[in-house]
């Protein structure tokens, strides 16, 4: 009896220390003090830093911060492009991604998203003279679209026959500068950044195009957070803060402060034209 016991209380102790951790044998971020969190910082008004300040702010910023609070940790950001934020999070070197991620079909294959704390829609930004001879979906065949490699974005407008011309996390007035310059012809992108951005650069000479507003397949449940499949728990802890956040109005005071919109509810626009983006393109020249 007294071995079996020693085998049964040595299985109950592994059975204590294995739940502590995570699906590929790692403890859940949850129990460290301090959450790693890859973003951009070039995406105004979603992750930047502030002109004056030269502190990194913005809508995803700050909901992270918020969450951190509600969980008794501490953040710290570390500044990458797309596909660096991706192989952050794949990699370990980061807890979670934020930059107005999609909770997309393809995203979710690989990663665990949040409840979403972010509804839009997508919109199209041309040259205010000509509409950069874009008037109809068939135009944007041959124009040249400006965007980072690899998003939906310049996956869907390869799909539509543009030519592309990538940049590797870049701020906007680096995109609208070269549109502007006929460097790109238009640049396709969450319609909420699109107009603040032309706010903040009133006499740019470029527009949005207001009938050719659109969704995608992989845009249509809102905006969340990136995280490990591998960290259930994390992804867990982070929701029930999210929630929280969102019942309380926490979220959108922050909404209104960066959008000027409740941006937590479902737009009420009228949508052109919905897109199924193929597999196959992968929006790299």
């Amino acid at each position: 009896m007294h071995k079996w016991w020693k085998i049964i209380t040595g299985v109950l102790v592994l059975g204590l220390m294995v739940g502590g951790l995570t699906a590929c044998g790692k403890k859940s971020a949850t129990s460290k003090n301090t959450l790693i969190v890859a973003t951009s910082g070039t995406l105004y008004p979603t992750s930047y830093h502030d002109s004056k300040t030269k502190k990194l702010t913005g809508y995803d910023v700050e909901v992270v911060r918020a969450i951190a609070k509600k969980l008794h940790k501490k953040v710290v950001f570390k500044e990458y492009s797309v596909g660096g934020m991706l192989t952050a999070v794949k990699t370990g070197k980061a807890d979670m991604a934020v930059d107005d991620f999609a909770i997309s079909p393809t995203r979710k294959k690989k990663f665990a998203m949040s409840i979403a704390f972010k509804h839009s829609f997508n919109s199209i930004i041309v040259r205010s003279s000509d509409n950069s001879g874009i008037n109809s979906w068939a135009d944007l065949k041959d124009k040249k679209a400006g965007g980072e490699a690899g998003t939906n974005y310049q996956r869907l407008a390869q799909q539509l026959g543009a030519k592309l011309v990538n940049y590797d996390n870049v701020s906007n007035d680096v995109y609208l500068r070269d549109l502007q310059d006929g460097k790109t012809d238009f640049i396709m992108n969450d319609y909420y950044l699109q107009k603040l951005a032309l706010a903040a650069n009133p006499n740019s000479g470029l527009k949005i195009m207001p009938n050719m507003y659109f969704t995608t397949n992989e845009d249509g449940s809102g905006e969340g957070i990136i995280m490990s499949k591998d960290d259930p728990k994390l992804t867990k802890e982070v929701n029930s803060a999210l929630k929280t956040l969102l019942k309380d109005g926490t979220i959108k005071k922050l909404a209104m402060k960066f959008y000027g919109a409740d941006v937590t509810k479902q737009p009420s626009e009228h949508i052109s034209k919905h897109f199924t983006i193929s597999s196959k393109y992968t929006g790299r020249n």
